[in-house]
């Protein structure tokens, strides 16, 4: 298995333009939580619990995630925890409005994603790596822990590596030219 350096390095390659990270920043988070409102119908109860493919889904990442790193594994498991909450809640909706909802969110955050890439002028880096749609939501983490100043030596060994990486890629051509 990749460590969290690798992971986060190639994501990171496809993510230099600083509007594509920003898109990211609404577009990830409104895909997973589109995505989870989906999956919370239909839910189960089993003893007092209630299980719905979200949440089956989330328990899968938050493994993922933990086996790279334990903080970020906890910060993923909270922030996924929250969006599971606030998918159940959607999913009490009549089910027109549950779809609606979910696949609005869903929509709306591949625009803010596909725009993020013009501006980037380069492929979004799960055409190349599938591993990429579960990296996403870590990434945006990931760049929110390292702009508050945190894990600053993670952030070097990634940008280090990254350094490594991104020459052996085609160049990336952007539609607009970043100030």
């Amino acid at each position: 298995m990749k460590s969290i350096v690798e992971h986060l390095a190639q994501y990171s390659c496809y993510h230099r333009d600083r509007r594509n990270v920003l898109t990211h920043f609404v577009g990830i988070p409104l895909i997973v939580f589109g995505i989870l409102v989906l999956l919370s119908k239909p839910a189960w109860e089993f003893s007092g619990f209630v299980v719905s493919p979200a949440i089956i889904v989330v328990l899968l990442a938050v493994v993922f995630y933990f086996l790279l790193d334990l903080m970020f594994g906890v910060l993923m498991a909270i922030l996924l925890a929250l969006a599971v909450l606030g998918g159940q809640w959607f999913a009490e909706l009549s089910t027109t409005a549950w779809f609606v909802c979910g696949i609005a969110f869903f929509v709306i955050g591949w625009v803010f994603q596909f725009v993020g890439h013009f501006f980037e002028g380069r492929k979004p880096a799960f055409v190349d790596d599938l591993m990429g749609l579960a990296i996403g939501p870590l990434f945006v983490v990931a760049e929110a822990v390292f702009l508050l100043g945190l894990r600053r030596k993670l952030y070097e060994r990634v940008e280090a590596r990254v350094a490594e990486i991104l020459p052996q890629m085609p160049p990336a051509e952007p539609k607009f030219a970043q100030n």
